[in-house]
């Protein structure tokens, strides 16, 4: 009896101790995700375009809204013990649902990764097919005892805090859609040192290739590698040759930001080494760019012409399409090239602006808040001071909120759960 009695105790822990670890990590991708709506999008369109599913590309940001939340309100749904019983339905159609796609995109590789922790924690295909099959463990067992799961409150007060939760993270998160995420992951965040994050140690590993020589013989092609090639043997006749990466080297955290001419010269070095302010307007597809934030920066940048502050505006477009822009709308900005992913990872913003000094990135703006002439005219300096106390002061304040919520979260957790269990 007394070995039953703490067998059924120590399944009741782990029981527990896998609903909160599951609710804990469906609320840390929900809410990386949430902080960057347009990231998201931008890798369903991935998705979207690998499984020739091209149609679903407009639909892209709502899915991403709705499931986002749906997930973040999953995981509070578990980890607070909020009609866990659904939580537990929620949570199975999600692993059901999406363990099958990341086997398939460990398999055949379409995309590079799957942007379930958004930005936050990149996982390689196989990486986030295995964290899922773990998960899908822990997801069964939640799911076979989810009516031993006492409810926290009433169905009327649970149901009322979940749908309150739900709207409130979807508020978060268009908030950050609107603006420029709160807290950014991506390589490219205020205070970077994008000179910095490209170098490449001298001793760095370097990508390893393996040949592949292609001969043909009888209608039949066959590979062969350099040691073992039918050089002397006149009946194999030579296709061709091609290089497999076997191992990746030393990738730096920036290894893509270039900015070239319209007689493709590059002047990144230019821009990065400027002692001086410089302005960037970021615009990955000038097409879909708003027009009046490019009216306001094209009156920025006549601003910054006159006064002798450097401003450069880079886009993906080709220049014939630049062209066309400029003359429709009235616009004399001067435009350089740059990849579109490299754009879309600097800011999420169309068009969207930097403030460079000697490579580092002082400032970024959404073109929904977007600088005034008259506080550049006061001093770029100052402005920028101003930019990052805000920006810290923003941070601090909800991170500190966080920490809070999850200090009292962690305490109603371990003091509620073994009570809120039928074991």
């Amino acid at each position: 009896m007394i070995h039953t009695s703490q067998f059924r105790y120590k399944l009741k822990l782990l029981i527990i101790f896998f609903r909160i670890v599951t609710g804990a990590i469906f609320v840390f991708s929900g809410f990386v995700k949430g902080l960057d709506l347009l990231g998201s999008a931008i890798k369903f369109d991935d998705y979207f375009v690998a499984f020739g599913m091209d149609f679903l590309i407009p639909v892209s940001l709502p899915l991403v809204i709705f499931l986002v939340s749906t997930e973040f309100i999953i995981g509070i749904s578990l980890l607070f013990g909020f009609r866990t019983y659904w939580g537990a339905w929620g949570v199975l159609i999600f692993m059901t649902a999406f363990t099958p796609l990341t086997l398939g995109l460990a398999l055949f590789n379409p995309v590079s990764d799957c942007g379930c922790f958004g930005d936050a924690i990149v996982l390689t295909n196989w990486q986030t097919f295995w964290k899922n099959v773990v998960l899908m463990i822990m997801v069964l067992v939640i799911f076979d005892y989810r009516k031993k799961f006492k409810p926290a409150y009433p169905a009327i007060t649970d149901w009322s805090i979940l749908i309150v939760i739900f709207v409130l993270f979807t508020g978060f998160s268009l908030y950050n859609y609107h603006h420029l995420p709160i807290i950014d992951f991506r390589p490219y965040n205020a205070g970077t040192n994008i000179p910095e994050k490209m170098y490449i140690p001298p001793d760095a590993p370097v990508d390893e290739y393996e040949t592949v020589l292609i001969y043909e013989k009888d209608g039949i092609r066959k590979e062969f590698d350099l040691d073992n090639f039918p050089w002397q043997d006149s009946t194999w006749s030579f296709v061709e040759q091609k290089s497999i990466l076997i191992k990746e080297g030393y990738k730096p955290p920036i290894h893509d930001f270039t900015i070239t001419t319209q007689d493709s010269n590059e002047i990144t070095d230019i821009v990065l080494s400027d002692e001086s302010y410089s302005f960037v307007l970021v615009s990955s597809d000038l097409a879909k760019a708003d027009k009046e934030a490019l009216q306001k920066l094209d009156t920025l940048s006549l601003y910054c012409n006159q006064t002798g502050i450097k401003f450069y505006s880079l886009s993906s477009s080709v220049y014939s399409e630049i062209e066309q822009i400029k003359t429709s709308q009235q616009l004399s900005l001067n435009f350089y090239i740059t990849d579109e992913t490299t754009l879309k990872t600097i800011i999420r913003s169309n068009p969207g602006l930097l403030l460079l000094k000697e490579g580092i990135i002082l400032a970024k703006w959404h073109y929904n808040d977007l600088p005034e002439i008259k506080e550049i005219r006061k001093s770029v300096l100052s402005m920028v001071i101003k930019k990052a106390r805000q920006r810290h002061e923003r941070t601090s304040a909800i991170i500190s909120v966080l920490v809070l919520f999850l200090g009292v979260s962690v305490f109603e957790i371990t003091r509620n759960s073994l009570v809120k269990f039928r074991g």
